[in-house]
């Protein structure tokens, strides 16, 4: 069974739990690190904390979510070996996979997408790295981290 590792703060609880869910019902295990609560927490922390547990290894991929997405996505891409997508649709998240070969996807609790989230993570789950000129850019990408 593949391992999937999902953190949260309190913006996105509902939507991490429907999240968890849909992935066990399609034969994941889900590492669901928290929040369960609205008791505020704060969204650097949840990314730390998934982003540490998936190094360790063993995960095929990370889910990250909170109010709007972007400040837990932006904590995930200052850790080291990181690569975290913020999908505005299916395509995107697709193509995040497809191309970026992102390991993190993150999403929103508080945003009224166009698309029903959980189809955009399908999307996402769906996708394979296709390679070739896709990992020239994405070592071109990881580069960064240790340019200036």
């Amino acid at each position: 069974m593949p391992n999937i590792v999902l953190a949260n703060d309190h913006g996105a609880v509902e939507l991490a739990a429907r999240f968890a869910d849909h992935l066990k019902k399609n034969g994941y295990t889900v590492n669901h690190l928290g929040v369960h609560s609205p008791d505020s927490v704060d969204y650097p922390d949840m990314a730390n904390l998934a982003c540490t547990e998936y190094k360790k290894g063993g995960y095929e991929f990370g889910i990250l979510l909170c109010g709007t997405g972007i400040g837990i996505s932006i904590s995930a891409n200052k850790i080291e070996g990181i690569r975290c997508a913020l999908p505005q649709n299916s395509y995107a998240a697709a193509m995040a996979r497809k191309h970026n070969n992102a390991n993190f996807i993150a999403f929103g609790g508080r945003i009224d997408y166009s698309e029903d989230p959980v189809d955009m993570l399908q999307a996402f789950v769906d996708a394979s790295f296709e390679g070739d000129r896709h990992q020239r850019r994405i070592d071109k990408m990881m580069a960064l981290e240790h340019s200036c």
